[in-house]
């Protein structure tokens, strides 16, 4: 009877070790899948980024810009 409850055992704990194995190769797969979606959304902002940094430099003038007509509107309302 010891040795069927040994044997019994020894399955189960094959089987469980089995099943654990398949989720973490299943796990391992699901991230394999993700890093590879990851690097693409990585190039993405990059060249995001290199397309928007001129904007910055426009973006300045225009607000000179702005400045200098609302200083003018500004004076030719008091005036």
């Amino acid at each position: 009877m010891n040795s069927l409850l040994i044997i019994l055992t020894l399955i189960e704990v094959l089987l469980l070790v089995v099943v654990l194995a398949g989720y973490l190769i299943a796990i391992a797969g699901t991230l394999t899948k993700a890093l590879g979606s990851l690097k693409l959304i990585t190039i993405g902002v990059k060249a995001i980024d290199s397309q928007v940094q001129p904007i910055e430099s426009e973006v300045r003038g225009i607000n000179g810009a702005l400045e200098q007509v609302a200083g003018a509107l500004t004076e030719a309302t008091r005036g």
